[in-house]
């Protein structure tokens, strides 16, 4: 049995971790400000002696450290998310993103425990020379537009990571996510899936923000979740750096076109200008897909699950939680 400590264990992904951990027979610590982390994420979970809650912030050195004590691994997902957030808010993303990696690495540093990192794949900025792989460019505007300024953060969170693996033969593990969707993940900040969702099943029009065109890929949270148990048990996964994401590529404008048939919904499609969603001068990518060979050729890791799934996944918990009156998701 092993002890894990989950920061962010209480958002979108980090439940869905503590659930994998407890149910195979692990104890988790989950440390959570429940800024954007929710305790009925936890619900699955509650009253199970094997799981422990702390609501605390990871820029609290005293609470950090007195949680990786008390773990043997770290799982470090606690950051600002969500394009929305950021745009509006890049100073706290900053803070939250770099300070919080650096006091979560210095006291899994000073007990040695072993430690993972959630990177992203706003990593790549605007290189759409896809697939992405873990050695390619960071292309990049100006540091004046916010959402730059997070990938910025990314980065020094990993290079902290590496630096302490090289260093200070800390074990380290980063994962760059690329575009984690399903159960529990919240609109709030401009998460795109559950937000069109909402939106199809309210009957209200589905905003895409652009032209549309631009393309993306969606990885289920249980297959990120496998991706990172599997990669916490492999000791050669130490020291690297490793994407996790479907390779299922589908434009914006074509993912609402789904929605709208998957959940039956009368709504219309509705093109927002950046500019309005966002801020003046706001800035996208064109393609995002990954290259996931090399966490496949370690652990044999590949998604499992389709886009069909996910949507249908995320329209039965929007209508089980909001009451919504409309016809469950077609089959």
């Amino acid at each position: 049995m092993t002890r894990y400590l989950i920061t962010g264990g209480a958002g979108f992904i980090g439940s869905h971790l503590a659930e994998a951990l407890v149910s195979r027979g692990d104890q988790v610590l989950v440390l959570d400000s429940l800024a954007t982390g929710r305790l009925t994420n936890l619900g699955t979970l509650a009253g199970n002696p094997r799981l422990s809650f702390v609501q605390g912030s990871v820029l609290d050195e005293l609470a950090v450290d007195q949680a990786v004590r008390s773990s043997d691994v770290v799982v470090h997902l606690a950051a600002a998310v969500g394009v929305k957030l950021i745009v509006e808010e890049p100073l706290y993303s900053l803070t939250t993103n770099i300070k919080g990696a650096i006091t979560v690495l210095e006291a899994a540093h000073r007990y040695r425990r072993k430690v993972m990192v959630a990177s992203s794949s706003e990593i790549y900025g605007k290189n759409s020379a896809v697939p992405l792989n873990e050695q390619s460019d960071r292309v990049l505007g100006s540091p004046a537009v916010a959402r730059w300024a997070y990938s910025t953060s990314k980065a020094v969170d990993e290079i902290l990571a590496y630096a302490y693996h090289r260093e200070r033969d800390l074990p380290t593990i980063v994962v760059r996510l690329f575009n984690t969707v399903g159960p529990r993940q919240s609109p709030a900040y401009g998460m795109v899936i559950p937000r069109l969702v909402r939106q199809a099943l309210a009957g209200e029009p589905l905003t895409v923000y652009g032209d549309g065109t631009q393309t993306r890929c969606f990885c289920h949270v249980l297959d990120v979740v496998q991706a990172l148990v599997g990669l916490l048990d492999e000791p050669a996964a130490e020291g690297d750096v490793l994407n996790i994401g479907s390779s299922e590529e589908i434009s914006i404008a074509e993912l609402a076109r789904v929605i709208i048939a998957r959940t039956g919904s009368a709504s219309d499609l509705v093109l927002v200008p950046y500019d309005e969603a966002y801020e003046t001068g706001f800035e996208d990518m064109v393609r995002r897909v990954p290259d996931t060979g090399k966490i496949h050729a370690l652990t044999g890791w590949e998604p499992v699950r389709s886009l069909v799934e996910i949507l249908d996944d995320v329209a039965r918990e929007v209508i089980s939680e909001a009451g919504f009156l409309t016809t469950a998701p077609n089959k």
